[in-house]
C-alpha cells in the first residue's frame, strides 16, 4: 500500500488563490479554510503538519489582527505545526513578530509557486524529522535534547530553543540575553547548524577578551604596513565568517568608538580594513550576546541605541539554571558520563546526597559552575558514586523561604518537586512517584493538573 499524501492547510480568503494554490499542490492532500473558524476545525479534525496563512483575513482583511489569532491558537493546539506566512510588500515587521509567535517561516505575495512548493517540502521533512525524534526520545527514555546538544527537561529552556529553531531560517540579528555560563554559544552554535548558513563558518569572538586597542583589528581585518607589526594583510572575523554567522559575545564591551564602525557595517554590509581604502561587501549574519544591562547602558549614553536595534530584530532571554527546574541534575547525569569515560570509569553515579545537593544549590556560575564541579567531582571520586563532599557542596538548607501566599507556594513546590523526580528517573513514571510517595494515577493527574506532561 502507497503511503498516504501528506496533509496542507491552506488559509486564505482569496477564492481565485485557494483555486491556484490548491492545484499547485497536487502531490498533497489539500484542505481550504477562508475564516479562523474553519481553519481551526480542520486543524483539530486532520492534524496537517504544514499549514500556509495569509494574515489579512476577514474581519480584519487589510490588517493581521485575526491572522496573528489563528496563529496563536495553532501554536496552542498543535505547536509542532509547521506556519508558513505570507509576506506582503512591506510587512518585515509582521514577519518577524510571526515568526517570534511561532510560524516556521514566509513567502512573498504575489505567489512565486516553485519557491512556496520548496518551503512547505522543507517544512515537512523538518515536521516528520521532529516527530521521529520525538518517538525515539519516547522509545528510548532518555534525557531531552533540543537544538542538536542542549541538554533540557525545563519548558522554559525548550521555548528559549523553540524560538531559535523558528528564527534560523531567517537572517534576522539575534540579541542573546542572559547571565554568565547559560550557554549562549551553544545555542549561538545551535542557531547556525538549524540555518540556511550551516554549511558556512560559525565564528566566535568575545569582546570582552580582547583589548580595546586590539578588538578592531580583529573585526575589521587590517592591511599589510597599517599599524607597526602589521607585517601582512589580514581579514578580520566579520570577513572570516562571510557566507556563515559571526557571533559576538559579551558585546556590551565594545568601546563608543567601534560601535559607530559595526553600525555602518550592519547598515550597509561592507567593511574597511584597518589601513585600507576599498570597501568589501560581506555577507555575514550577526548573532550577539551579553551578561550586561544594555537598556542602562543606553540611558547611560556607553551604549548606542541605533546599534542596539541593529542587533537585537530578535531578543531571547535566557534562563538561568536555578530557574530551570530538575536541569542541575539532568546536566550533572551528562557531565557524569563524559567525564567519567575520560578520567575516571569506576564513577557510575551520583548518590542521594548529591542529588539532594544538586537540586538545592543556586548555581550563581550556571551551567559552566555545574561542569566545573561534576568534572572535579569526577576525579577526586574515591567511589563508584559522586557524594555531595566530592561536589563541594553543603548539605541542602530545607528551610527555604517560600511565597506567603499559600497556595501559589504550594504549586510551586509541587512543580519543581515534580520535575525534579522526573529529571532524577529520566522520565520514568513508576520511578517519579515511588520517589514523590504517591501512586502513579496521582502522577499523571498532578503533571496533568500543573501542564507538565510534556
Amino acid at each position: 500500500m502507497s503511503d498516504p499524501k501528506p496533509k496542507l492547510l491552506i488559509v486564505e480568503d482569496d477564492e481565485g488563490l485557494q483555486t491556484q494554490l490548491k492545484w499547485a499542490f497536487e502531490g498533497y492532500q489539500v484542505f481550504v479554510a477562508g475564516t479562523r473558524e474553519d481553519a481551526l476545525a480542520i486543524l483539530r479534525a486532520e492534524a496537517p503538519p504544514v499549514v500556509t496563512l495569509d494574515l489579512g483575513l476577514p474581519p480584519d482583511p487589510d490588517g493581521t489582527s485575526e491572522g496573528f489569532a489563528v496563529l496563536d491558537a495553532i501554536m496552542a493546539q498543535a505547536p509542532a505545526t509547521k506556519v508558513i506566512i505570507a509576506s506582503g510588500h512591506g510587512a518585515h515587521e509582521s514577519v518577524l513578530d510571526a515568526i517570534g509567535a511561532g510560524a516556521y517561516d514566509f513567502y512573498h505575495k504575489p505567489v512565486d509557486i516553485a519557491a512556496l512548493e520548496l518551503i512547505v517540502s522543507r517544512a515537512l521533512n523538518l515536521h516528520r524529522i521532529e516527530a521521529e525524534n520525538r518517538r525515539l526520545a519516547e522509545k528510548v527514555g532518555k534525557t531531552k535534547t533540543v537544538l542538536g546538544t542542549l541538554i533540557t527537561g525545563a519548558p522554559e529552556m525548550v521555548k528559549v530553543a523553540r524560538t531559535i529553531e523558528r528564527v534560523a531560517n531567517t537572517d534576522a540579528s539575534v540579541m542573546l540575553l542572559g547571565a554568565s555560563g547559560t550557554g549562549k554559544e551553544l545555542l549561538a552554535r545551535g542557531l547556525h547548524d538549524a540555518s540556511p548558513r550551516r554549511e558556512g563558518a560559525f565564528v566566535a569572538i568575545n569582546c570582552a577578551a580582547i583589548p580595546e586597542n586590539l578588538l578592531e583589528s580583529e573585526l575589521f581585518g587590517h592591511e599589510k604596513g597599517a599599524f607597526t607589526g602589521a607585517v601582512k594583510t589580514t581579514e578580520g572575523k566579520i570577513e572570516a565568517a562571510h557566507g556563515g554567522t559571526l557571533f559576538l559575545d559579551e558585546v556590551g564591551d565594545i568601546p563608543l568608538a567601534l560601535q559607530v564602525k559595526l553600525l555602518r557595517f550592519l547598515q550597509e554590509r561592507t567593511i574597511e580594513r584597518i589601513g585600507g581604502r576599498k570597501a568589501i561587501a560581506v555577507d555575514t549574519r550577526i548573532v550577539c550576546a551579553t551578561h550586561r544591562d544594555l537598556d542602562a547602558m543606553i540611558g547611560e549614553e556607553t551604549f548606542r541605541e541605533d546599534l542596539y536595534y541593529r542587533m537585537a530584530e530578535i531578543v531571547v532571554r535566557i534562563p538561568s539554571l536555578s530557574e530551570r527546574a530538575g536541569d542541575a541534575a539532568l546536566l550533572a547525569k551528562a557531565f557524569l558520563n563524559r567525564f567519567a569515560q575520560e578520567m575516571n570509569p569506576s564513577v557510575k553515579g551520583f548518590a542521594p546526597d548529591a542529588l539532594a545537593a544538586l537540586d538545592a544549590h543556586k548555581w550563581p556560575g550556571n551551567v559552566r559552575e555545574l561542569e566545573n564541579r561534576v568534572k572535579r567531582a569526577v576525579i577526586m571520586a574515591d567511589g563508584k558514586l559522586v557524594g555531595a563532599e566530592d561536589l563541594d557542596l553543603a548539605s541542602p538548607d530545607m528551610n527555604d523561604a517560600a511565597p506567603l501566599n499559600l497556595k501559589g507556594a504550594r504549586e510551586q513546590v509541587d512543580r519543581q518537586v515534580i520535575r525534579k523526580a522526573l529529571a532524577r528517573t529520566e522520565g520514568n513514571i513508576s520511578g517519579s512517584a515511588k520517589l514523590l510517595g504517591v501512586s502513579r494515577p496521582t502522577l499523571y493527574d498532578l503533571l496533568k493538573q500543573y501542564d507538565l506532561q510534556n
